[in-house]
């Protein structure tokens, strides 16, 4: 039996059964230590019984700076999701849902309009598992990802802008259909 816990800083040594994905974003201590003391609530993980840690979720919320409300690109107080990845071996038995629905329950406390991720566009696997939980794709970000893992394009791989709203925006304003025909490029994303 597994269960979902806060991150710790020893556990940063013991994701390598969820790092080695080739879709999973690797970063540097530093990057994951700023995050673990910034948004502890918002960093979990799924301890396997016997595995170790087989899956985990890292987060932040935030918002533009005031000085661009005015931008059509502005985001307000949100949530977002930095990475959330599971163990190949451990995939298709919830611990996904499990951590994005923590990270969820969080932003909603903390009075957030929405969700947001960005995945690749090409993984339809992550895509679907999203939209199954509720997001929806708001724009595409042109060549957001610098590198193509398919070796197919050298301008890097679009992203999917994919939102979910808290109960905060009863209005669905943060919202919108047929996002994946909304192209924007990375500099209009914070």
């Amino acid at each position: 039996m597994s269960y979902v816990r806060r991150m710790t800083p020893t556990d940063l040594l013991s994701l390598n059964l969820t790092n080695l994905d080739p879709l999973t974003e690797n970063y540097d201590l530093g990057f994951y230590l700023n995050y673990l003391m910034r948004w502890p609530s918002l960093f979990s993980v799924v301890q396997g019984h016997d595995a170790g840690i087989v899956g985990y979720i890292m987060g932040k919320l935030e918002e533009q700076p005031a000085a661009l409300r005015q931008s059509e690109h502005y985001t307000p107080w949100h949530g977002h999701i930095t990475v959330l990845t599971v163990a190949p071996s451990s995939r298709r038995l919830g611990h996904a849902r499990r951590l994005t629905e923590s990270l969820e329950h969080v932003s909603d406390n903390n009075d957030a309009w929405f969700v947001d991720l960005y995945v690749r566009a090409t993984n339809k696997v992550a895509v679907d598992m999203y939209k199954g939980m509720g997001y929806s794709v708001f724009r595409r970000v042109v060549s957001y990802y610098q590198d193509d893992p398919s070796g197919m394009s050298e301008e890097g791989e679009d992203a999917f802008d994919m939102r979910k709203p808290c109960s905060r925006d009863k209005d669905l304003i943060h919202v919108r259909e047929n996002g994946e025909g909304f192209p924007v490029s990375p500099e209009d994303v914070y």
